[in-house]
C-alpha cells in the first residue's frame, strides 16, 4: 500500500477518534470477521491480538511471534478499503527500538494504527514497564511513524487496572496517559477499567482521547457515548462468542443429534459474496 494511501488512511482513523460520536471497534481476527464488520457499516477494523493468536494455537500475551502477528494484519489491511488499527501487544521487545521497528512494520503490513501496552510481555506478573521507559517507548514510536510519512495513530494503553484498582492506580493512570499523548500518542487506552464513576473521573482527568474495553457489565456503548468515550473496542469478546457457540453446538450435536444452531447462520453463497 502506498503512503498517500496510508496517510489518508491514519488521517481518517484520528478525525474518527477526535469527533463527537464514540468510536466503537469490533475487533476481529482474520479476512471474514473484518469483511463482516465493513458490510455491517463500522468505518474502522480492529484486529484482536488474542483472536489472532487463539486462532494460531497459542495463548493471549504476546505468546506468538511479531511476524505470525503481522501476517494476520496484513491480510486484514489487504481484505478491506478500511483503516485498520492493530493490536500489537506490548511492542515485541521492551526497549524503544523494537516498539519503532513494531510501528515501522506494522505499516508494511498496512495498518496505519496500533495498541502498544506498558506492562512487560517478558517478566512474572507482568508489571508495568518504568515509567521513562514508557515514555521513551511511545516517543521512539512516533518518531518512527513521522520518519515513515504517515500519520499512524497510537493507542498508548496502560495496563495499571489489571488484577482491580489499588492504592495509585488512578493516579499513575492519568500520569502516564497524560504523558504518552505528549509524545504524540493520537489515543490513550485503559482497559479493565467497567464502573462508571471511575470511567467519568478518567476521562475529566485526561487531556485527550480516551479509549475504554467494552464489557456486559460494564456502562453501554450510550453510556459511554455521554461520558465523552473517544473510542470504545471490544478486544476478544467476539472470538469468545464463535469459540463459546462451537463448544455449545458441538455438544448439542453429540446429546440429541440436532443442529438448531445452524438455522439462522449466514448462507454459503452470501458468504461467498461477501469474501468475491
Amino acid at each position: 500500500m502506498d503512503k498517500a494511501t496510508l496517510g489518508q488512511k491514519a488521517e481518517k482513523l484520528q478525525a474518527l477518534i477526535d469527533a463527537d460520536e464514540t468510536l466503537v471497534l469490533p475487533n476481529v481476527w482474520d479476512v471474514a470477521g473484518a469483511r463482516i464488520v465493513a458490510d455491517q457499516g463500522y468505518p474502522v477494523i480492529a484486529t484482536s491480538s488474542a483472536g489472532i493468536a487463539w486462532s494460531l494455537g497459542c495463548p493471549d500475551g504476546e505468546i506468538i511471534s511479531r511476524d505470525d502477528m503481522l501476517f494476520m494484519v496484513k491480510k486484514i489491511a489487504d481484505g478491506v478499503d478500511l483503516p485498520v488499527t492493530a493490536d500489537m501487544e506490548a511492542g515485541y521487545g521492551e526497549a524503544a527500538e523494537a516498539v519503532a521497528d513494531t510501528v515501522v512494520a506494522t505499516l508494511d503490513a498496512g495498518a496505519v494504527g496500533a495498541n502498544i501496552e506498558d506492562r512487560s510481555s517478558q517478566a512474572a506478573g507482568h508489571p508495568l514497564l518504568d515509567y521513562d521507559l514508557s515514555v521513551a517507548r511511545i516517543r521512539a514510536a512516533k518518531k518512527a511513524a513521522d520518519d515513515y510519512g504517515v500519520p499512524f495513530v497510537i493507542n498508548a494503553r496502560t495496563d495499571g487496572f489489571f488484577g482491580g484498582p489499588g492504592d495509585g492506580v488512578f493516579e499513575e493512570a492519568v500520569r502516564r496517559c497524560n504523558a504518552y499523548l505528549e509524545e504524540g500518542a493520537g489515543c490513550v487506552f485503559v482497559p479493565f477499567v467497567r464502573d462508571r464513576d471511575t470511567m467519568e473521573k478518567l476521562v475529566s482527568a485526561i487531556d485527550g482521547a480516551v479509549n475504554f474495553l467494552a464489557n456486559p457489565v460494564a456502562p453501554d456503548l450510550g453510556q459511554m457515548q455521554g461520558m465523552g468515550v473517544a473510542r470504545v473496542s471490544i478486544g476478544g469478546l467476539f472470538s469468545l462468542l464463535i469459540y463459546s457457540q462451537l463448544r455449545e453446538s458441538c455438544e448439542e450435536m453429540k446429546s440429541s443429534g440436532t443442529l438448531s444452531w445452524g438455522k439462522d447462520n449466514i448462507i454459503h453463497p452470501e458468504m461467498n459474496k461477501l469474501m468475491g
